[in-house]
Order: structure tokens, then C-alpha cells, then sequence
């Protein structure tokens, strides 16, 4: 079946009770045993749960992986995949992730003995100078948060197999609909669902997609042993979304396109992070590993922070916020939202400056969403 049909059927079954075709919420937190050591397949909603299953059976076939799991927080899931490795194990990592990632592996992680490299993925030589002998992980954003820089996942794929590391890539930004980094070769795959999957800003949660028996063993012994699962309500919130997600998908590049274009255009913006524009220095990689370009548009204006801040006020239609991929179009300032957590010398050295803005475009009208980035860029 072609993703539109898989993305409605994929995981879901007529409940065999009352025929029901959406999937059954079960909020039980525990199930009874057909007899001593026998069950129906579930026998505690932590370790397993069947609403949490259909999504993680769905988000599976979506990302062409062996299992799935779905976790509490898109972090949850970051989370647990860390708790594959042991101290004094070593990460590679791209230089100008999400800044809640960030947080995590240098403020978290490495208490545990966790080492970290950060950097720029853009050349396969630096990457391999970059690995060490206790190196165990590479893990990708592509397109990253917020500046949208592209990595050639086969690059990236060909070090790690060549070295005997674990690939991760968080495939948060263009979903399955417009990446599959499976298909490439990466070992696992983690999302957000709080973002495209679900859709709709309603929940918050996780997901992690695995690659091979082993890792999908050692995931779901991971998520029962850290209780970091999603809730039954949870699932079926995303699994609503995803129902959706192609036509949502398409419809928000189109709008993100032209909203692109616009801004690189007009005379008080400095510079336009978007892989779907020939000026982004990516964009050939895009072209070449992805289906789309995706929605996310981030853009440096002139006039430093009391510009930034007088843009931020000025805007109707697009609600400053935190989180993206709803269908809601949203504005936010990494510098003191979603990357306020790396250190300040840290942002500047990746590129985050205080007059970059990210863009989460929505399904609202295109036209009425340039009007209003019209209007906010004149105050």
C-alpha cells in the first residue's frame, strides 16, 4: 500500500468485540490472566498496551523499521535510546540540534559518563577525525532545529557501518511522508509525535522505530524497565493524526514554500534558513534523499533584538509559541525559547544568533500568513 493508505490503515484492526473501526481506547492499567503464567498477550499497560500498539505498530510501517514504541515525551524516547549506551561510551552529534537534545546529553547525560562531540555534519572527513576508540553513536537531525541544516544521510551511514557505530536520526521535521532514514541504512529512528504526527497540538509524546531484532529487543526491555511509555489516550490522540498527516504535509510545504520566498525577498530580511530554496546550501541533498521540503522556516531580520522583539509583538495570525507541525502556525525566538538552554557562546559558535526566528507554517491561508509577516516586518 502507498503511505496516503497506510497512513489510514497501517496498525488499526476492527475492534473484535463490537467491530468498532477506530481503535478502542484501553485505559486499563492492568489485564486479567486466562489462567495461571497464561494471558491475551497483555498483562500490564507499562509493558504493553494495545491502543500504544496500533500506533506503534502504524509509525512502524510508516518508517519501514521493525518495531515501534511510543514514549511519554519526544524526550522520553531520547531518553531511553541514550540508556543503549554505557559510561565512558563516546557520541557524535550534529552541532545545532533542538536545544531540549542539547540539554540532555550535556547536562544529563553526561553525569552518567556519557562523552559528546559536537558538530557541523557537513563533511565526511571531519566526522571521521571526530571518532574515537570508545566512539559508539552517531546521531542526526535532518533537516536540523532550527537552521535547517541538511546531512547526507548515505555519507553518514557509510562512516558508521565502516566503524561498527549505531546511526540515530531524529526524524521529527520531515516525518516518513518526506524522509525514511531506514531506508538509508540508520538504525533507529526517534520523533517527536508531539509535532507533524499528531498534528494538532494536543499532546505531547514520543517514538522511536528500530532497525533490527537486537535493538528492538533492547527497546522494549528499555521501556518497561524505565517506564517511560506513553499514556493509552496518548497513542490514540496521535493515531488520530496521523491519519491526516499526508494531506497536512503537503498542503504546509506549499504554504512554507511560498512563504520562503517571500521573505528572501524582501528588503529587511538578512537571511532565510529553508531547504526548498536553491540559495540553501543543502538543498541538492534534499532534492536528492527527501520527498519534501517540509514546513519549518527560519530567517534572520535587520535591526538586531529590539527588531526581533517589535516582529514578535506585531504578528496576529502566527501565535508566538513554543513546538511546531500543528496545523496552527506558530512564531518563536530560539535564542531564548526552544534553545535558551545552550550556554550563549555555544548558540553564536552553530549559528543560532539573537535575530534568528523560526517559522512552524500552518494550514491557515497562504496569503493571510504573508500579510501578516508583511505587516509584523513593517513595525
Amino acid at each position: 500500500m502507498r503511505f496516503e493508505t497506510l497512513a489510514i490503515h497501517s496498525g488499526r484492526q476492527p475492534d473484535p468485540t463490537t467491530g468498532a473501526l477506530a481503535t478502542p481506547i484501553y485505559q486499563t492499567s492492568t489485564f486479567v490472566f486466562e489462567d495461571v503464567g497464561v494471558t491475551r498477550g497483555y498483562d500490564y499497560s507499562r509493558t504493553a498496551n494495545p491502543t500504544r500498539k496500533a500506533l506503534e505498530n502504524c509509525i512502524a510501517e510508516l518508517e519501514g523499521g521493525k518495531a515501534g514504541f511510543a514514549f511519554a515525551t519526544g524526550m522520553a524516547a531520547e531518553t531511553t535510546v541514550m540508556h543503549l549506551l554505557k559510561a565512558g561510551d563516546h557520541v557524535i552529534s550534529g552541532d545545532d540540534i533542538y536545544g531540549g537534545t542539547y540539554r540532555l546529553f550535556e547536562e544529563v547525560m553526561k553525569d552518567f559518563g556519557l562523552e559528546f562531540t559536537f558538530l557541523r555534519m557537513d563533511d565526511g572527513k571531519r566526522i571521521e577525525e571526530a571518532i574515537r576508540p570508545n566512539t559508539r553513536m552517531i546521531w542526526i537531525e535532518t533537516p536540523s532545529n532550527p537552521l535547517l541544516n541538511i546531512i547526507d544521510i548515505e555519507m553518514v551511514v557509510d562512516i558508521a557501518r565502516r566503524h561498527n557505530l549505531m546511526t540515530v536520526a531524529d526524524n521529527t521535521f520531515p516525518t516518513p511522508y518526506f524522509l525514511r532514514p531506514i531506508e538509508y541504512g540508520v538504525d533507529l529512528v526517534v520523533h517527536s509525535t508531539t509535532k507533524y504526527l499528531n498534528g494538532h497540538c494536543d499532546v505531547v509524546g514520543g517514538a522511536v522505530v528500530t532497525n533490527t531484532d537486537e535493538l528492538t529487543e533492547r527497546v522494549q526491555f528499555l521501556l518497561n524497565a524505565l517506564g517511560t511509555c506513553a499514556s493509552p489516550f496518548d497513542c490514540w490522540l496521535v493515531l488520530r493524526g496521523i491519519k491526516t498527516l499526508p494531506v497536512r504535509m503537503m498542503r504546509q510545504e506549499e504554504n512554507a514554500a511560498q512563504v520562503a520566498a517571500y521573505l528572501e525577498k524582501h528588503p529587511k530580511v538578512e537571511k532565510v534558513f529553508y531547504p526548498g530554496l536553491k540559495s540553501h546550501p543543502g538543498h541538492e541533498i534534499a532534492m536528492r534523499q527527501m520527498g519534501g521540503f517540509g514546513s519549518v522556516v527560519s530567517f534572520e531580520i535587520e535591526g538586531g533584538i529590539e527588531a526581533v522583539n517589535s516582529f514578535l509583538r506585531s504578528v496576529t495570525i502566527f501565535s508566538l509559541a513554543e513546538s511546531l507541525g500543528g496545523v496552527d502556525s506558530l512564531v518563536e525566538h530560539p535564542a531564548t525559547m526552544s534553545h535558551a538552554s545552550m550556554p550563549e557562546d555555544v548558540r553564536r559558535g552553530v549559528g543560532i544568533t539573537d535575530s534568528l526566528i523560526r517559522l512552524s507554517v500552518g494550514l491557515e491561508n497562504v496569503d493571510d500568513l504573508i500579510e501578516d509577516l508583511a505587516q509584523a516586518l513593517e513595525s
